[in-house]
């Protein structure tokens, strides 16, 4: 096994009186990215200055490529962590290619020239990054995605181990970021060890090998995205509620924050259905202060995801097989104990008729269907609004209680009702 290019023992820093970091250790491997996360002062940026060599520690060492950082001069520093910064503040007009140009700088003596490795490293870069095309344009006229990118040509013609990245795609496009994280990773693929701050959790569980979730200037959690994003840990980390489940397009680990739960309203709801329109059902119902069971569901669908997120109690089934009979008894057995059903699925043929035959043991059932058509199903109603008709068939179904006791009762007339003439 190789040595980490980037090695954090037991690292503690403080600001002035303020602790920012407390005995914080971590490790980079050579091609591998690993992704900073945590809420906004939860000490990434220091972690990496500190990494970088700019910020010296209280206590605890930093190694990059076997050598401590704090024993390096800053241009021996420079030759083994490269830094993209989020913001970086360009005092002149210098053009793309001498931006670039400048991380040579570290690997030739202050007054030479520019040698022919420098000037292929900074072709290479630009190239690489997509920029060769900005190369004489003034730094200061370009936009914000070509700014990044030009950072990051920098960073590339460095040529270091270690590369360092604070929020490289905050205020970015959605293709710029992508663009952004699609480099990185192909400079991982060649070998260097990246360590990236970023606040997207879904960016990050994508393209990261790892995540190390920092809160507080501590460690709440690292490893593998599916190991570091659970619920828990977010609310651990940021105070927030989430749903976690796997993205269907790219099958990477995503995070939902859910809005505070309202208080328990006392009444269970037994959801049934799959997919995108059940999962979001169950989650309008939950925010909603709604009890909910669920099923029967088929292990790896989305809203078999969001069940166990929200610790729905459930009915799971093996995927692409049909519900047996323990599991559809199961499925009944909830349905039956809960104050009403959410049928989750199209009006006509599209919901399947074993889910029907569960619904209709509860005591009252609403119909969901898909946003786009809940307007043509006079019946039925969008996830947004279950926990209203939820409501509204409780009260319906109470209302018919009392009429039908008010009309069970004995009638009386008039006379029945008379007081009897007294005797006297």
């Amino acid at each position: 096994m190789t040595d980490p290019t980037i090695s954090v023992e037991d690292l503690s820093i403080s600001l002035g009186d303020v602790p920012v970091l407390s005995e914080v250790s971590l490790a980079v491997e050579p091609g591998e990215l690993v992704g900073l996360v945590g809420p906004n002062g939860a000490g990434k940026t220091t972690l990496l200055r500190s990494i970088s060599g700019v910020l010296a520690p209280d206590s605890g060492s930093v190694r990059v490529d076997g050598d401590a950082v704090g024993g390096l001069s800053s241009r021996a520093a420079s030759r083994r962590v490269a830094v993209v910064p989020q913001h970086a503040e360009v005092s002149f007009s210098f053009d793309v290619r001498e931006i670039v140009a400048m991380a040579r700088h570290p690997h030739r003596s202050r007054f030479s020239p520019a040698a022919e490795d420098d000037r292929r490293a900074v072709d290479a870069a630009l190239e690489r990054t997509g920029v060769t095309d900005l190369a004489d344009r003034p730094i200061d006229e370009i936009s914000g995605g070509e700014r990044q990118r030009v950072l990051l040509a920098r960073a590339v013609a460095q040529e270091t181990p270690a590369l360092l990245l604070d929020e490289p795609t905050a205020s970015l496009d959605v293709n710029h970021q992508v663009e952004t994280l699609e480099l990185v990773r192909s400079l991982v693929a060649d070998g260097t060890a990246a360590l990236a701050a970023i606040h997207d959790l879904d960016l990050a569980a994508r393209y990261c090998d790892r995540l190390a979730l920092l809160a507080d200037g501590e460690f709440v959690a690292v490893g593998t995205p599916e190991e570091v994003l659970t619920e828990s840990a977010i609310d651990a980390a940021f105070d927030v509620r989430s749903v976690v489940a796997r993205d269907p397009a790219t099958g990477s680990t995503s995070v939902t924050a859910l809005p505070d739960r309202a208080s328990p309203r006392g009444v269970r709801v037994h959801v049934l259905g799959t997919g995108g329109t059940a999962a979001n059902t169950l989650v309008r119902l939950d925010d909603a202060g709604y009890d909910l069971s669920a099923g029967p569901l088929p292990e790896g669908d989305v809203a078999a995801a969001t069940a166990r997120s929200l610790g729905v109690d459930r009915v799971v089934t093996t995927p692409l097989s049909p519900p047996d009979g323990a599991e559809l008894a199961a499925a009944r057995e909830r349905a039956r104990g809960a104050d009403a059903a959410a049928l989750v699925g199209p009006q006509d043929d599209g919901v399947d008729a074993v889910l029907s035959e569960v619904a209709a043991v509860a005591p009252a059932t609403v119909r969901v269907v898909p946003p786009d058509a809940a307007a043509s199903e006079s019946v039925a109603v969008a996830p947004d609004d279950a926990p209203t008709a939820v409501a509204e068939v409780l009260a319906d179904a109470a209302g018919t209680r009392g009429d039908d006791a008010a009309a069970a009762e004995p009638r009386r007339d008039a006379a029945d009702e008379a007081t009897p003439e007294s005797d006297d």
